[in-house]
């Protein structure tokens, strides 16, 4: 059409009278009803290409179509994402939110594939679009929730909330810009508190930098809402990144940073201030002279660190670490071979505070004194072997670590655990198949060194009678003969997961698991548990096939098989320990190639014939449905579900896998497990209170942060360790609600729970854990002692004041996976009114 982008006389009159275009109605009407019938043959891709078209052509269409079009962009980019084809899945998204930008269950769908992908910032992003056009959209809160976990860890609140850790850092930057220093760059930003710190110090020009696009967007409102936004320049980009004058104008006098995890180094600090001393940062002062011009040196915060170690025995550590079990579920696992978990430090919130109770869950014991592992000033590598009597027997487990943080010559700040701080104590695990044991004569001997910016514990021998016993348990497992410290934690990382897919004859006994996995492995109660609950299952299901009519069916052994399925995430035994059983051919979810060879070991030297045990993640490509096995003669007798994660949450879309699974199931089959039962308890909590928002209505150190940070504020708390958590106990255990995973009928979405207060105190958290029942005889809880699970728990806006003997009201609720508990005392009887 030539003259289509004239503008025609009388325009209005024009747009009123259009005249219509009998081929592109042809076209729309013929789309339209091609779009349909490929929906019908479940031609997705096509049906999709269909409504693309129409809906540009004729969005008078839109409302008419909308839900078919949902459908099918659900579906189309279900089966791009089973097949890999993830561009193609996103330029669907892309193209459906250009005909519906404003459509919440869209922004949603899109979110949840961004979170999946590892886009954590991007599908925050959409969660939050979806919330802010339907606030009560129930899903898309609880995928919030879940992405803001991630995205602003709870670490962000403990910090803000410590006073005296902040009031530190003021008073050094105050100090520092006084002397001289008006220029400064906060590296790692986050929300911005730092660099308002140093501007109201007086500071002339300051710079900030943020990774995180989430607490970069976060930092840039609390700099508006305290008006310094045109006074304080930030940048989202990584501080290795920055270059002068591209980024920033001009070189720094002051460095101001908290770029510090439990173990000091994980978050690159040394890395971003060797950068900043060569490209961001003007030299250091030379000599004493205390008459140079500060402005024309460069200095940072903090100064430096001292680190401390202790050696430990813990029974909680190794259970995470080291295989401590010769039998899972009646299985041998001698010929596992090596098992690990990944190598570098893990968090360990008030470690040694626990050391006098070993025999508790969370217990340690200290095998050392207290030593000085490192002096550091951040810019001087060093390398030092330290050599620490024992002062009792046990075994070696881990080093723990924490330090001092000198921010200048005045202040430090410390992580030690007998300190009341935000920060956690670090663990490095000692990987031994089988444990040393110490004795209070020996020396331990342990070489510390910050290469490559990361602080290293490896090389560790013993002394004992005059002789060094090199106790090799650090060492970088592709390389025996190197030690792990000449990797970077990301190097590391890389060679744990390249033993995965390597030779086989290089690595055949060595495989990486997750520390939850590991512990999985060590909790001999849930596998005995499921051995137990699936052997009554399978003798059930074999007597009934021993009964069947002659002529009913093919008789040969093939056919009669039992099969199971096992869709746990991660690695799992489960699958194994039922075709252990025999007469029963089970179908795993292992997917990683290391891990399925070790179950393949595992089940050769338990006699497990080889064609009983099938990875049926690895026939993916073949299948239509997720739960759905390849053979048409019969359905599952049992499938075992994966019910909670490892955080303490129920997995997200539960109960529709479960009526997916019950339909899968033949007469007198079983899901495992059948039913959940979620407890809990009240309890009194300031440490959920101060890791779950900013508490108080004083702004912090003057600014106003909280309003924004508690924006990601969640309402549950995961991750939770209820053995170790400070709290007081308000009430006794109480079921809070059961989710029945063979009866549909038996379930519902609201239940209210009358709680007795037995203690006066306040209620500020609901922990809550699970009662998994495998049938109705067996069950076992994640709250037990040697659970893999960790808990969670509710935390109360607003919390209740109780006194003993009152009655709470709890409102529980389950919309989806997402568990919600509002409370309230209930009114007492007329005569107790007062």
């Amino acid at each position: 059409m030539p003259n289509a982008s004239a503008r025609p006389k009388h325009g209005r009159r024009t747009r009123r009278r259009r005249r219509e275009d009998p081929a592109r109605n042809e076209l729309v009407s013929s789309s339209l009803e091609s779009a349909q019938q490929c929906l019908f043959n479940q031609d997705y891709g096509t049906a999709f290409v269909h409504y693309l078209l129409v809906l540009n052509l004729a969005p008078m269409f839109k409302d008419f179509a909308r839900e078919s079009f949902r459908f099918t962009l659900f579906k189309w980019t279900e089966e791009l994402d089973s097949v890999g084809r993830i561009q193609e899945l996103f330029d669907c998204y892309e193209q459906a939110l250009e005909l519906f930008p404003a459509d919440e269950v869209i922004l949603n769908s899109m979110g949840e594939h961004l979170f999946r992908m590892g886009f954590r910032d991007e599908a925050a992003g959409h969660f939050h679009k979806a919330l802010k056009l339907r606030p009560d959209y129930p899903e898309a809160r609880e995928n919030f929730y879940r992405v803001a976990n991630w995205l602003v860890e709870r670490w962000h609140f403990l910090m803000l909330n410590d006073h005296g850790r902040n009031r530190k850092y003021q008073q050094a930057i105050q100090k520092a810009v006084q002397s001289g220093c008006n220029t400064v760059l906060d590296i790692g930003t986050g929300t911005g508190i730092l660099g308002m710190c140093a501007k109201k110090a007086g500071a002339a020009e300051v710079y900030a930098c943020e990774l995180s696009k989430t607490m970069y967007e976060l930092a840039c409102e609390v700099l508006t809402a305290n008006k310094m936004d045109d006074s304080i320049k930030i940048v989202h980009m990584k501080s290795l990144e920055m270059e002068v004058p591209k980024d920033i104008p001009q070189k720094v006098s002051l460095v101001v940073t908290e770029t510090v995890d439990a173990g000091l180094f994980g978050e690159g600090i040394i890395e971003s201030l060797i950068h900043a001393w060569h490209h961001l940062l003007l030299p250091p002062q030379r000599g004493e002279n205390e008459f140079q011009d500060q402005s024309a040196t460069g200095r940072v915060i903090p100064a430096g660190a001292t680190v401390f170690g202790m050696a430990l025995e813990s029974l909680e550590i190794r259970r995470h670490h080291r295989l401590c079990v010769s039998e899972v579920g009646s299985l041998s696992i001698s010929a596992a071979g090596e098992l690990r978990s990944p190598p570098g430090a893990r968090r360990v919130h008030g470690a040694v505070h626990h050391r006098e109770t070993q025999q508790t869950a969370g217990g340690y014991k200290a095998l050392t004194e207290p030593f000085t592992a490192l002096n550091i000033d951040f810019n001087n590598v060093q390398v030092q072997r330290i050599r620490l009597p024992v002062t009792q027997g046990g075994e070696l487990d881990a080093l723990a670590v924490w330090f001092q943080l000198h921010l200048d010559e005045d202040s430090s700040l410390s992580t030690g655990p007998e300190e009341d701080t935000c920060w956690e104590q670090a663990i490095y695990p000692v990987h031994s198949t089988k444990g040393f044991v110490l004795k209070p004569q020996d020396e331990l001997v342990v070489e510390v060194s910050c290469r490559d910016a990361f602080l290293r514990l490896c090389s560790i021998a013993v002394l004992r009678d005059g002789h060094e016993i090199c106790l090799d348990t650090l060492q970088d497992p592709q390389n025996t003969g190197d030690p792990v410290s000449n990797q970077t934690p990301e190097a590391e990382l890389c060679s744990a997961l390249a033993c995965l897919q390597t030779d086989q004859n290089q690595t055949k006994d060595f495989c990486m698991l997750e520390c939850s996995e590991m512990a999985l492995l060590n909790n001999q109660e849930y596998h005995q548990s499921f051995s137990s609950a699936l052997s009554k299952l399978i003798s059930q299901m074999k007597v009934k096939c021993q009964n069947k009519e002659p002529g009913s069916g093919v008789q040969s052994d093939s056919a009669d098989l039992l099969f199971v399925l096992d869709v746990s995430e991660g690695f799992s035994l489960l699958s194994l320990i039922a075709a252990s059983h025999g007469h029963v051919k089970a179908f795993s979810s292992v997917e990683k190639v290391k891990q399925q060879e070790v179950l393949k070991r595992l089940a050769q030297s338990n006699n497990v014939p080889e064609q009983h045990l099938e990875f049926w993640l690895n026939n993916m490509e073949d299948e239509q449905g997720m739960l759905k096995r390849p053979s048409r003669e019969k359905l599952w007798s049992a499938i075992m579900l994966d019910c909670v994660e490892t955080c303490g949450l129920i997995r997200q879309k539960l109960m529709e896998k479960a009526s997916l699974a019950r339909c899968l199931l033949e007469d007198g089959g079983s899901i495992f497990p059948a039913k959940i039962v979620v407890q809990g308890i009240l309890v009194e909590s300031d440490t959920l209170l101060l890791e779950s928002a900013v508490q108080g209505q004083e702004p912090t150190l003057g600014f106003n942060i909280a309003p924004f940070i508690n924006q990601f504020t969640v309402p549950v708390h995961v991750f939770l360790d209820f053995s170790t958590l400070e709290c007081r106990h308000l009430s006794e255990f109480v079921e809070l609600f059961v989710l029945d995973l063979m009866e549909s009928t038996a379930n519902y979405t609201n239940r209210e729970v009358k709680v007795q207060a037995t203690s006066a105190g306040r209620v500020t958290a609901i922990p809550f854990w699970y009662q998994i029942h495998l049938d109705q005889e067996i069950s076992v809880s994640t709250l037990s002692q040697n659970s893999h699970w960790k808990q969670a728990a509710v935390v109360l806006q607003q919390p209740l004041r109780v006194q003993a003997g009152d009655w709470v009201r709890l409102a529980v609720k389950l919309q989806k996976s997402a568990i919600s508990i509002s409370a309230h005392i209930e009114n007492p009887p007329g005569p107790m009114e007062q």
